[in-house]
């Protein structure tokens, strides 16, 4: 199983000291942040992508191609990519590009993006997200896996002709989830097509979650390409620890109570009870997060979101230490020794990926039969 870090890129006034980061330091403590975690041992990285301050990451393949070049071992991802305000077009360039750049050790998470300002600066209207998602995704993935591409669609100019490059690397496009917090027809996309579900559920109850991913694993079934329980999957996160749990409530309070994203709503006692943040020791944090399986079944990717709301950048890369050493290692024994010998571990691989592809298994290959048919809701 995958555990990692995941950021939205906010920038935010310390409540605890008044300082707030300009936009050039807050992009490079994302990148300290990144390569620490690599060097900490965890498993991915995965940046945002926003157009709209407080945040800042605007080209997650740019910094994720720097990030490649100072990195060892760690799957460098996204959270999300913009699948309805991009041009289909860049997105095939730019990670397969990244793809090259990192020799595999790359995903993407593909999102519709919550805010709404963004489609009209990119000359798109919010009315049509879930139509934007679904036939710029149909493009995408027919740019990656055709050398030549004749195509024409509702939503950009047609293409005549057609070759992106640089191509996918050994012939093999990026793996890819989709990411939603609500909607079904998000969680129908990735089934269609036998890709990975990511729910960021870091605002929503169980319940939710547990019904989207269901939602999901039915779908991927009935479309052929496994058992239910063999479907890829992968859940957000927030944690905030110390050693001691009570110091730990006492520190993460004021950036609770003042943070952009959550602030000046439910108290931190209310929302560390219905949703998946958890306050308080490394223990606490294995004993809840271990019980996430109950819900939704066998998982291969868990992300924790550790670096928002003003906390310095010390306090994060001491969260991150927290993680690698006393939390992941637990949840991985855990998950892993309860894990069904037919389940994935993992998200695929690129080798896995590379070695499916040329056993001509259609259940995993980046192709699979499904380019250019529109996905049932």
């Amino acid at each position: 199983m995958q555990f990692g870090i995941f950021t939205v890129g906010d920038v935010t006034t310390d409540p605890t000291t008044g300082s707030t980061p300009d936009d050039t330091e807050r992009v490079r403590s994302m990148l300290t942040i990144a390569e620490h975690a690599d060097q900490a041992g965890l498993d991915v990285v995965a940046f945002g992508e926003h157009h709209n301050p407080p945040f800042v990451p605007s080209s997650p393949t740019t910094m994720l191609g720097y990030v490649a070049g100072r990195t060892t071992n760690v799957v460098l991802s996204t959270a999300t990519t913009l699948i309805t305000t991009n041009d289909p077009v860049r997105l095939a360039e730019e990670y397969a590009m990244l793809q090259v750049i990192a020799d595999g050790r790359m995903d993407l998470m593909l999102g519709r993006g919550n805010t709404g300002p963004v489609y009209p600066w990119f000359g798109q209207d919010i009315r049509q997200g879930l139509n934007l998602a679904v036939e710029n995704y149909a493009l995408l993935r027919r740019l990656w896996t055709e050398d030549v591409v004749d195509w024409e669609g509702k939503f950009r100019t047609p293409l005549q002709g057609f070759t992106s490059t640089p191509r996918p690397l050994d012939g093999v496009a990026p793996f890819v989830w989709h990411g939603s917090i609500r909607s079904p027809e998000i969680a129908e996309q990735a089934a269609y097509y036998g890709d990975g579900f990511f729910h960021n559920n870091i605002f929503w109850p169980m319940s939710h979650t547990q019904q989207m991913v269901r939602f999901y694993r039915q779908r991927y079934e009935h479309h052929g390409h496994g058992r239910a329980d063999q479907a890829i999957v992968g859940l957000g996160g927030q944690v905030f620890m110390r050693k001691d749990s009570q110091r730990a409530w006492d520190e993460f309070r004021p950036y609770f109570d003042r943070a952009p994203v959550y602030g000046h709503g439910p108290s931190m006692e209310d929302f560390t009870r219905e949703t998946p943040l958890t306050v308080g020791s490394p223990q606490q944090v294995i004993d809840r997060y271990s019980r996430f399986r109950e819900s939704v079944g066998d998982f291969q990717r868990q992300l924790f979101l550790v670096d928002h709301a003003g906390l310095p950048l010390k306090t994060v890369l001491e969260q991150i230490d927290l993680l690698a050493e006393e939390v992941v290692p637990v949840l991985r024994r855990e998950a892993e020794s309860a894990r069904p010998a037919h389940v994935p571990s993992d998200p695929p691989s690129h080798a896995q990926r590379v070695a499916a592809a040329r056993a001509g298994d259609a259940g995993t290959a980046p192709a699979a039969g499904r380019d250019g048919e529109a996905v049932a809701s």
